[in-house]
């Protein structure tokens, strides 16, 4: 059996002067992703929906995907706000069953799961035990099928000093969680806003780049100044065998973009 996951990231829809860009930039993500052949089973947003977290931002978020016609995931990044997320789509398919920002969804060849790492007031990311003991129940649920683990806080240092001061602050508790599973294919995330690939906890963590702005390598301190570089997503793809991940150009592809 086959299986694929297009895993965008970081889109920061946001409203006013200063809307288009993004907006764009994360539809012409999704156009992109519909010209796959065969199209994925499903694409996960990885946090950072919007800019402010705002319901005038998620009413432009809901504008930018309510046509889209392929299954869509979304999970709450440090910049959005999780009732705000779940007031806008509480009613649609994007976020579970609606009533929580964390939750899973079990597709035939892997179960997907969407964490919630927003901290109020704060960049970095926690889950806290309660989520946790939650996951480690999802995961133990169908122990033969692979399961994707999707939050928006890398929860390890990626050698940027700017973003690991605002990484995921309990990894090593999800890192036991993990580890008592074979099941877990991969971890997603997102908020660097770079495609960054590491072992985690027996599995493999990659990090999406934004459809927006990218950040600067900043290696050796200071802001990474967001810049306007070429934009990709991931495509995790399971080809019967082993799990691999692409990375899919968007901005400077030659491939056709789908409209929707």
């Amino acid at each position: 059996m086959t299986a694929s996951i297009a895993h965008l990231s970081d889109p920061h829809i946001t409203t006013g002067p200063l809307a288009g860009p993004p907006a764009e930039g994360l539809h012409r993500a999704l156009g992109r992703v519909l010209m796959l052949d065969p199209q994925p089973d499903c694409v996960v947003i990885t946090g950072d929906l919007t800019d402010r977290g705002s319901p005038e931002e998620y009413r432009a978020l809901r504008e930018v995907i309510q046509r889209f016609p392929l299954p869509l995931h979304l999970a709450v990044g440090n910049h959005d706000d999780p009732t705000g997320l779940l007031a806008e789509f509480a009613d649609t398919r994007f976020v579970g069953d609606g009533t929580q920002a964390h939750y899973a969804v079990d597709y035939p060849a892997f179960t997907l799961v969407v964490l919630d790492s927003k901290v109020p007031h704060a960049p970095g990311g926690h889950l806290g035990a309660s989520q946790l003991e939650w996951l480690d129940g999802i995961l133990a649920h169908r122990p033969e099928t692979p399961a994707v683990v999707c939050l928006h806080h890398p929860p390890i240092a990626v050698g940027i000093p700017f973003l690991d001061g605002m990484r995921l602050d309990d990894a090593e508790d999800l890192a036991a969680v993990l580890a008592r599973h074979d099941n877990v294919a991969r971890v997603l995330a997102g908020h660097v806003h770079r495609p960054i690939t590491a072992a985690f906890a027996g599995s493999v963590l990659a990090a999406a780049p934004s459809t927006h702005l990218q950040s600067g390598l900043a290696l050796r301190g200071g802001v990474p100044n967001y810049l306007p570089e070429p934009t990709s997503f991931l495509l995790h793809l399971f080809s019967g065998s082993a799990w691999v991940t692409h990375t899919v150009p968007i901005s400077h592809a030659m491939a056709p973009i789908a409209s929707f």
